[in-house]
């Protein structure tokens, strides 16, 4: 709150204003209750340059990388630091325009978990027969080995998988795609988005190290697309709720799940097509889109 007031003071001070007798605290921390949609460039903007930065010196400086903090793994903490960098970038600019009252809000949106069976048995269900039917037209579902040799090594692969990609919903899904909307229907901002994210991950491409080094780059970012249009129904169906795209996030990138590429792609394509369908009375309009960041205070 302190914040804020300081702003307000700074604000009328650069317009020449009188500072109001009084300024009340609760009246300074409305007049911005959400996140403007011009925040989407500085959110990008640190995004890309948190990920993009720790990857590029890898790329470019490889050996006084390495000597300095080791050869750059999907487990190593600079790559988490890198995947969490939406994360980080949403809570920056959420901090700065809300405050810590509405951080506290905006992070209360991973508390809800209301939403249709039907999504539920989706995520479940449905994403897990997507990659098994990928790895059987690749050919590979039977003969692949299984990713984890014993049970501890299992979970520990779940929970490091919990912890990683899943963060990255916090920033795509809990500021980008609300502000998005805001000028876009909901297909248009899943496939603006779609590309955003999938454009984003380019430079791990290019390191041996990380999972996407075994991609081709086409199929990936195609798939980004897809994922991106089938999980903004979801969204706007959950009422803004972090929590189910974390978890269908984590139900994608699933280490148990058999390699399927590029055939996984190639399926939720034709997945995302049926689900623009199904929800075709709300993917093209914005009437009931969630465009707000950082929720409402209750009173």
């Amino acid at each position: 709150m302190a914040r804020i007031v300081a702003t307000a003071i700074v604000e009328c001070v650069m317009r020449n204003q009188t500072v109001p007798a009084g300024l009340p605290v609760e009246s300074a921390a409305t007049d911005r209750p959400d996140v403007p949609f011009l925040a989407l460039a500085p959110f990008l903007l640190l995004t890309f340059a948190i990920a993009w930065g720790i990857l590029a010196l890898y790329i470019f400086l490889p050996d006084q990388m390495a000597g300095l903090f080791g050869q750059l793994t999907g487990q190593h903490p600079l790559f988490f630091l890198a995947v969490w960098s939406p994360a980080i970038a949403a809570f920056i600019v959420v901090l700065y325009h809300t405050g810590f009252s509405g951080l506290v809000r905006f992070l209360s949106r991973f508390l809800r978990w209301r939403c249709s069976p039907w999504w539920y048995a989706f995520v479940i269900f449905g994403i897990p027969v997507v990659f098994l039917a990928g790895a059987a037209m690749r050919g590979s579902l039977l003969t692949d080995p299984f990713p984890f040799a014993t049970l501890p090594l299992m979970l520990v692969g779940l929970g490091l998988a919990m912890i990683k990609a899943p963060m990255e919903e916090f920033g795509w899904r809990g500021v980008a795609l609300p502000l998005l909307q805001r000028k876009l229907a909901p297909i248009w901002a899943g496939l603006v988005l779609g590309c955003i994210w999938g454009f984003w991950h380019l430079p791990a491409f290019m390191l041996s190290g990380t999972q996407q080094s075994q991609w081709a780059v086409v199929p990936f970012f195609v798939g980004c697309i897809a994922l991106s249009v089938i999980v903004t129904p979801l969204f706007n169906a959950s009422h803004g709720s972090i929590l189910l795209t974390a978890f269908f996030h984590f139900a994608v990138m699933n280490p148990v799940l058999p390699a399927a590429e590029p055939y996984d792609t190639y399926i939720l394509v034709v997945v995302a097509v049926l689900i623009v369908w199904l929800n075709r009375a709300t993917m093209f309009t914005r009437e009931h889109a969630i465009t707000k960041a950082v929720p409402s205070p209750t009173r």
